[in-house]
């Protein structure tokens, strides 16, 4: 699962909440605009979203 996540901040790493397929992903997700969303914004979406994430996270392992 690590690595997956590692593969999807590519670029970003240091500044998830920058990476435009985490954003595109949120918004699809939640609906908040991509431009709306700060870093504050993006840990308390991964916060109150952790079990959705880690389900999403074991699908995406799986589909590799």
């Amino acid at each position: 699962m690590i690595t997956l996540i590692w593969e999807m901040a590519r670029g970003f790493r240091l500044r998830p909440w920058k990476s435009p397929y985490l954003l595109w992903r949120i918004e699809t997700y939640s609906g908040i605009p991509a431009d709306r969303i700060t870093p504050s914004r993006f840990f308390t979406f991964g916060w109150e979203f952790r079990r959705q994430l880690l389900q999403y996270l074991r699908w995406a392992r799986g589909m590799r």
